[in-house]
């Protein structure tokens, strides 16, 4: 880990006067084009679409004084000093290359809240990775409050940063969510602690290389003060970690789901346990929590929990508010959800499991497996996740526009593996799913519903698939 010297970046910035463009509207450009109109900002916001709901957010905007251009995303207004971004706009808009060519810097919403905050604001832990984010966060938001802190989970999820940061509320420490593309235009983001969950292929389609998204996502460590956390089975994290420019005295700290080794957290028969943040780490470990106390207790959600209670040790917490905010964590829906148990089968609802990092992760819990899965693949390809999942299929149900792609991989790496292929992807073809993947399955077995593609061939986003899945087990067991 490089250690260098790390600029504050909480003075406020003097927005008075100064031309902002915003771009793009919806979630993240209303409300940033709201803030800094209010201070004092010549606010342009440009928008691709000019669609009924944009032109809705126009006029919001537009009484406020805010200039808006809808349906013109791509030019560069003229006298802009500086560019707000949707954190989903690719870095090789046109606008952005003008904005370059003309010295005009970029922020997303991150950024934006992070020059915002004011002098007396609350330390940032920060939670980035391929797969788990949302959970690691919710988690860590939990054990926070076991321990009695003012906290909230934002940023990717739950309370705008914008709102936490500007609003009336106080609060101790925040739990902050940050996907690849809010990292990437947050350059003087200064977290108190982080983590890289892990890192697989995704979103490379924005990005342009596997490269450029592990560099992004590496952007969380940048100038941590106290710990960067990182995950002992995936090598490509503590590489970022040793690539960070930090504040002198940040330490690495890994989590493994074996034992831990001093400065790691980790599993010792049943037991979650700390050997980093306790007095001779050499010789000595803190018992946090018990594997049971982890719901599901599943291995990526271990990992998760471990991942959570480093960054909360990192920032003090004692070890009952670990045990105690994992006990009271509850998952969101559609992550590895138990739905029903009928005649000796569980059914799974994994339909958060949109890529083959987060299918693969769901596979490794249960065995053996009827597989429901397909959908739109992404550009992913299938060979490695059904090569390392074959010994744990009893069969599998393929659904989605893409099933072809995941049925050839099990042609070429578990031929034994009986395959029912779907021909439709309407939404009643779930119930037909789920029936063939009962008829496949026998009394221990487990259906899972681990797609490992998107959703919107077939559903409007994961949560409908998920429940569609759902109704569709009631159904069976009525």
């Amino acid at each position: 880990m490089g250690s260098g010297q790390v600029t504050s970046s909480s003075e406020l910035f003097d927005f008075q006067g100064k031309h902002v463009t915003v771009a793009g509207l919806g979630v993240s450009g209303v409300p940033a084009a709201k803030v800094l109109h209010a201070r004092g900002a010549v606010v342009t916001v440009v928008n691709d679409g000019d669609d009924a709901r944009a032109r809705e957010q126009a006029a919001e905007l537009q009484a406020l004084g805010i200039t808006v251009r809808l349906g013109d995303g791509a030019t560069l207004p003229e006298g802009t000093e500086l560019i707000v971004t949707a954190p989903g706009w690719q870095p090789d808009k046109p606008l952005f290359l003008a904005a370059r060519e003309a010295g005009v810097p970029v922020w997303g919403d991150v950024e934006l809240a992070w020059r915002l905050r004011g002098p007396d604001a609350a330390p940032w832990l920060a939670v980035t990775g391929t797969n788990g984010k949302t959970t690691t966060v919710q988690m860590l938001a939990s054990i926070l409050r076991a321990a009695g802190l003012r906290t909230a989970a934002v940023g990717n999820i739950g309370v705008s940063l914008l709102d936490a940061v500007l609003g009336e509320e106080r609060y101790d420490v925040l739990a902050v969510e940050l996907s690849s593309y809010q990292l990437h235009w947050a350059p003087s983001l200064r977290a108190h602690s982080a983590v890289v969950l892990n890192l697989a292929p995704d979103h490379l389609d924005w990005h342009g290389s596997m490269e450029a998204y592990a560099r992004d996502k590496g952007r969380v460590y940048e100038g941590n003060q106290v710990a960067c956390v990182y995950n002992v089975a995936d090598k490509a994290t503590e590489d970022l970690v040793r690539e960070a420019d930090v504040e002198e005295g940040c330490r690495a700290v890994g989590f493994t789901l074996g034992t831990p080794g001093p400065s790691e957290l980790g599993v010792v028969e049943g037991i979650l346990v700390d050997r980093a943040f306790v007095a001779d780490r050499q010789r000595n470990a803190q018992e946090l929590a018990e594997v049971s106390d982890v719901n599901p207790p599943a291995p990526h959600n271990i990992a998760n929990a471990l991942a959570a209670a480093g960054l909360a040790r990192a920032f003090g917490v004692p070890a009952t508010a670990v045990r105690d905010g994992l006990r009271a964590f509850r998952p969101d829906a559609h992550r590895i959800a138990h739905v029903a148990d009928i005649d000796g089968v569980a059914y799974v609802d994994d339909s958060k499991a949109t890529n083959t990092h987060a299918a693969e992760a769901s596979l490794a819990a249960y065995e053996p497996i009827v597989w429901i899965a397909g959908g739109l693949a992404k550009g992913a390809t299938f060979d490695e996740l059904v090569a390392k999942s074959a010994k744990r299929l009893r069969g599998a149900v393929l659904i989605g526009a893409d099933r072809a792609l995941i049925r050839e991989a099990l042609a070429r790496h578990a031929p034994e593996v009986p395959v029912v292929d779907l021909d439709r992807t309407d939404t009643g073809a779930m119930l037909q799913a789920v029936t063939e993947a009962r008829r496949l399955a026998q009394p221990g077995d487990t259906v899972l519903l681990a797609p490992a593609c998107a959703s919107m061939d077939m559903f409007t986003n994961y949560n409908q698939r998920g429940d569609a899945f759902a109704a569709a087990v009631r159904e069976l067991g009525a």
